[in-house]
Parts: structure tokens; sequence; C-alpha cells
């Protein structure tokens, strides 16, 4: 059974999708797709702006760590 749907989930979910794009032989291409990576960071980028001053602490940590793990495998 899937984990019930949370904020913290949903950047994971975005995160994983992101992260899969740039893995080559990964489970959604035989190739890395920067594009698809990119756009996925534009969502979250997104969701930062759109969130700003309610999340809390933790899922602030969260949304901000996977963007800046993605910004630094995109280069």
């Amino acid at each position: 059974m899937p984990a019930p749907v949370t904020f913290s989930t949903f950047v994971i979910s975005l995160a994983h999708s992101a992260l899969g794009h740039l893995t080559p032989g990964g489970e959604h291409d035989v190739r890395a797709d920067k594009e698809l990576a990119k756009h996925t960071l534009d969502l979250l980028d997104l969701l930062a702006e759109k969130t700003k001053g309610n999340l809390d602490d933790e899922e602030l940590h969260l949304l901000e760590t996977v963007r800046k793990e993605i910004r630094a495998k995109l280069g």
C-alpha cells in the first residue's frame, strides 16, 4: 500500500522523478533527459514560491534540499 499523500511525500515523488530523468539507464529511459528533469525542478521552484511562509521547518528543509540536489546534478 502506498504511503499517505502528504506535502513531504509529494516533494519526494517529484524529486524521485527528476533524479530518475538524470540517471542513464534508470527507470524512465535509457538516456538521461535533462529537459524533463529541469521541468520537474521548475515545478518544485513554483511550489516553493507558492507555499512560501506556509511550510513548517521540516517541509521547507526537504523542499530546499531536493531542489539543491537536483540543481547540482543538472550541472
